[in-house]
């Protein structure tokens, strides 16, 4: 079942609470031409976007990049919003504005107490669910999805939030965030607990932690897997993006933790950790209280052993190749562990420890499994962590040539795209460089940097073609039986975003229909 009506999604039987509740627990001022009715004001929901408001709504007016929020009070009024919450600046937009409900005016930043009053608003705080979260650099949404399937083993209902969609049992929400803002997550466990959702796993991002998304929830379990460069648009420096990161390890927002302590980074998360955490190691030698081996891999998946203290263990598969995968399901295993769900109960609910994973635009098959012509993948990876780890395992079970297409995000992070192309032309035997997201920029300058990184590592044929759909057609026709052509970027996405404008394109349509023309696919 899919649904995408709305910009969030709420329960559909809403909780309510006075206004005058949420002044008084929260310390704040009530003002505007409505503050007599204040006390008899009742609100049923949280909306950031005046556009997403529903009748009974607290619409949160904040201060903004390019305008406040509370400049668009009017409208969110229009549409049903039943008081509103903003600063002392949004208070003064909103008497301009000549609205007549209630404004409750924090002293502080409203984002601050988003979480919380949304938390209040749904009554989420004590929805007693198990909650898992997972961070890293990259293969977070695989771990959501993993945890996902494995939790519907051990007959676990369940939901999940990750970039790719939301799942409330089994209702289909698209995404446009990693981690949507707190006033949509709590909207969305809200539904969660109406659907009587006995498990949650959430996709984690830095920019969740710094931006308050995740006030409100306190996690059971939440896991770390990898760190390499990425958002230093942002965070500056990767020290200030990892941190953003650690700060998840902590009381105020989980009980326990996972680690994968193969690289310094997850050493360092498990030593500066200020909850409890088990390590996780697949490298040789490393110390930690559980260990994976993978015993075989091949194109259509992977199969591994995790053994873990008192002789917990697990025997599986995933049906997507690398190691990685191994290490993602994994990982998912442990966190299942660690909040008290038995490895028994899980491998009961699979067939001989598959894991029937699907997970949209993560190393997505576009051709039939086992086909004797050219494999074609679809992945989300977008950083030059993501294409090392892909390029490497591919490098241990491609039975040809690897040819390897890619682009990279406008109006991000610039410097890590001359190490995205050098490690790309590493790890594969032939490049395409295409067009991305270039937002506001040339995308001829994108691709130049990109070539510049390619062409030295001096190793693999490259290519420019910016336009993706003929790059596309360029990679099946330069592809034999035996090769392997990965198209890293675009996932799950259905857009480009070019100059202002989002021009449809899906990279798994396109995909299709250019096998299709090559006789690939019926």
């Amino acid at each position: 079942m899919s649904t995408g009506d709305a910009l969030s999604i709420r329960p559909q039987t809403p909780n309510q609470i006075q206004l005058s509740e949420l002044a008084e627990r929260f310390g704040l001022a009530v003002a505007g031409p409505g503050d007599g009715h204040a006390a008899d004001t009742a609100v049923t929901g949280v909306s950031l976007d005046s556009r997403d408001v529903r009748p009974g709504d607290l619409y949160v007016g904040m201060p903004g990049a390019k305008r406040h929020g509370a400049a668009f009070a009017a409208q969110a009024v229009a549409l049903g919003a039943r008081a509103i919450l903003t600063d002392a600046a949004g208070a003064e937009l909103v008497a301009e504005a000549g609205v007549s409900i209630p404004v409750l005016v924090s002293a502080q930043h409203p984002r601050e107490l988003l979480g919380d009053v949304s938390a209040a608003v749904y009554g989420t705080g004590d929805y007693d669910a198990k909650v898992f979260g997972v961070t890293g650099t990259n293969g977070k949404t695989s771990v959501v999805y993993l945890l996902a399937e494995l939790l519907r083993a051990a007959g676990i209902t369940t939901g999940l939030s990750s970039t790719a969609e939301r799942r409330v049992s089994d209702e289909v929400i698209p995404s446009n965030l990693t981690s949507p803002e707190a006033s949509e997550l709590h909207g969305l466990l809200a539904r969660m607990r109406e659907r009587s959702v006995e498990a949650v796993a959430i996709e984690v991002s830095a920019q969740a932690v710094v931006r308050h998304r995740l006030d409100g929830v306190h996690f059971d379990v939440v896991a770390f897997n990898n760190f390499s460069q990425d958002h230093l648009d942002e965070f500056g420096d990767l020290e200030s993006y990892f941190a953003a990161k650690l700060a998840l390890f902590t009381p105020e927002r989980a009980a326990r933790g996972v680690v994968v302590v193969d690289s310094p980074y997850g050493q360092r998360v498990a030593r500066e950790s200020q909850i409890p955490v088990t390590r996780l190691a697949t490298a040789y030698g490393q110390q930690a209280e559980w260990h994976l081996a993978v015993t075989s891999q091949t194109l259509d998946g992977v199969s591994f052993v995790l053994q873990g203290p008192e002789g917990a263990h697990f025997r599986g598969s995933v049906p997507v190749f690398g190691s990685f995968m191994a290490e993602n399901a994994a990982l998912a295993l442990i966190m299942m562990h660690e909040a008290g769900i038995p490895l028994e109960r899980v491998a009961a609910g699979l067939d001989r420890g598959r894991i029937p994973a699907y997970i949209p635009g993560r190393l997505e098959e576009m051709t039939q499994p086992g086909s004797t012509g050219p494999r074609f993948f679809v992945d989300y990876g977008h950083t030059a962590g993501a294409f090392e780890a892909m390029l490497d395992a591919l490098g241990e079970v491609a039975p040809g040539k690897i040819i390897f297409m890619f682009g990279a995000d406008g109006d991000r992070d610039t410097t890590k795209r001359e190490e995205m192309g050098r490690v790309a032309a590493v790890g594969a035997d032939t490049v395409i460089i295409c067009d991305y997201h270039p937002r506001s920029e040339p995308p001829e300058a994108i691709r130049a940097q990109l070539l510049d990184g390619a062409r030295g590592a001096n190793h693999a044929t490259v290519i420019e073609e910016g336009d993706p759909r003929r790059a596309v057609r360029l990679a099946i026709s330069l592809a034999e039986p035996g090769d392997v052509i990965l198209y890293a970027g675009p996932g799950h996405e259905d857009h480009q975003e070019v100059a202002g404008q989002f021009i449809p394109y899906s990279a798994r349509d396109e995909v299709r229909g250019a096998l299709r023309e090559a006789g690939l696919l019926s």
